[in-house]
């Protein structure tokens, strides 16, 4: 049997930690079932020459991890990954910080990252690469010799060819993703912008659906949308609820209802636009004043980059202003949690809250609508409010979707969600659920290395097994 190479940006090395990243738990039933091999950074920067790579192993699992040098960090990570890829694959053009350093620093990175990699790689290994951060890391791998199969799935977005073209040395950095087997996304909106670059960009010949001709080597495009562990996660909703932790948010609310919004402070999830929207609720809808609480649990990232600073700061200002004008003595309408909580926590608040607002500008997929959905209780549960920009819009269908710009059009779904009847909220989380259930996270990885694995099969088949259509 193939040994299974994971090798992302970070690696999730198990520390008996209650959280795990998105990316950890997304891969984890793969690794669990056959064991293997996971590469990356270790997030450790040092001032001085990389140390050989550090091996820790763990339930048959072998975490290989490898430090980057400070100029390597500033240029791979913070400099091209965040500042360029990161705001260009959300459509954010007007963030884009380009320069030629940065760009040298990222395909440095990506070769540094082979150059270890192939130490421990065997010639039947299948190889699974994630995300933005390594994009040519197949083609470093290809210019050594490595004929493996190798995989890569990107999380984020993947934006039209009229957006990437707009990328500084886009001609060298796309099509490098040809050197992959198999290269997989969230959505078929995305898959298809891929396909189009291929062929409008590169010239590639198509040699069937969603299979391209990649110099004699068939370079196939799919679309693996992330699941959650649905059954699971509704599971530990309902003991969560029985926790100290829940219990006294729960009472704290004093019988009011309870709106919960979960994300990364990012430019991408549209916090500000959704606290605008929320005031733009308290101005149009006064009943729900005092009876309604949002509480808005954002963990802070990438801090030492201005533009998540600016973000926070708008953030604050904004729950400052809302607090200010609406709230009373016993009532503060906005709750704005800086920390991060564990899965356990948040599956108890998403099952106490009557609303779950997940409204970003873009997003690959968005895994918190989908929790949200399956840590309801059927017999009475929550709304999803949900941006259609959002990959999870493509299966949370009987979600209200919105589009997160129109902040009266938000405010009016917010309100809508509050006030509808027990069996329209039954009748939605149900369609929802059962969507869930058909893509659960079990499903996702074996989807996509089955397909890896095996020959091209340049067919068309359902989004939800593999291959796009």
């Amino acid at each position: 049997m193939s040994r299974l190479v994971i090798v992302s940006n970070r690696v999730g090395i198990p520390d008996g930690s209650a959280r795990a990243g998105g990316l950890e738990v997304a891969i984890r039933p793969a690794l669990k079932k056959s064991g293997g091999v996971w590469f990356g950074w270790s997030g450790k920067v040092s001032d001085k020459a990389p140390k050989p790579a550090t091996t820790v192993v763990k339930d048959d699992v072998s975490y290989v991890t490898v430090d980057l040098q400070k100029d390597d960090y500033e240029e791979f990570y913070n400099g091209f990954a965040n500042r360029v890829l990161w705001p260009i694959l959300h459509y954010r053009l007007d963030l884009a910080e380009f320069t030629r350093r940065d760009l040298g620093g990222y395909f440095r990175v990506n070769e540094f990252f082979a150059a270890n990699l192939e130490k421990v790689l065997e010639p039947d290994d299948i190889i699974w690469v994630h995300d933005y951060h390594l994009m040519p890391l197949a083609q470093a791998l290809r210019a050594r010799g490595h004929k493996n199969k190798i995989g890569f799935f990107i999380h984020i977005p993947f934006p039209p060819p009229e957006i990437l073209t707009a990328l500084p040395n886009h001609e060298r950095l796309i099509p490098a993703l040809g050197n992959y087997d198999l290269v997989g996304f969230q959505t078929d909106t995305d898959a298809n912008n891929f396909s189009r670059y291929l062929a409008t960009e590169v010239g590639l010949k198509s040699v069937g659906q969603d299979c391209f001709d990649y110099d004699g080597r068939v370079t196939q495009v799919g679309v693996f949308p992330v699941g959650v562990e649905t059954e699971a996660f509704a599971k530990l909703a309902r003991r969560a609820v029985e926790t100290p932790f829940v219990r006294d948010v729960f009472q704290s609310l004093s019988n009011r209802a309870m709106i919960i919004g979960v994300d990364r402070l990012d430019y991408s999830k549209g916090i500000p636009d959704r606290m605008n929207a929320f005031e733009r609720f308290l101005m149009n809808f006064p009943d729900w004043h005092n009876n309604v609480t949002y509480l808005q649990i954002t963990p802070r990232s990438r801090s030492d980059i201005q533009e998540y600073a600016d973000i926070a700061k708008q953030v604050g200002e904004a729950v400052g202003r809302i607090n200010g004008n609406f709230g009373e003595a016993s009532w503060t309408p906005v709750r704005y949690i800086n920390k991060a909580h564990s899965r356990t926590a948040l599956a108890g608040l998403y099952r106490v809250s009557r609303v779950g607002l997940v409204t970003p500008l873009r997003d690959g997929m968005n895994l918190v609508a989908k929790e949200y959905v399956a840590a309801q209780d059927a017999d009475d549960p929550g709304v999803l409010v949900l941006s259609r920009f959002a990959g999870a819009a493509r299966e949370c269908t009987a979600a209200l979707l919105v589009n997160p710009y129109d902040q009266e059009g938000v405010a009016t779904a917010i309100h809508r969600a509050l006030s509808m009847s027990l069996e329209e909220r039954r009748q939605r989380h149900a369609v929802n659920y059962r969507a869930l259930m058909r893509n659960d996270l079990s499903q996702w990885a074996e989807h996509f290395l089955d397909t890896l694995a095996a020959p091209p099969q340049p067919m068309r088949m359902p989004v939800r097994a593999s291959v796009r259509r």
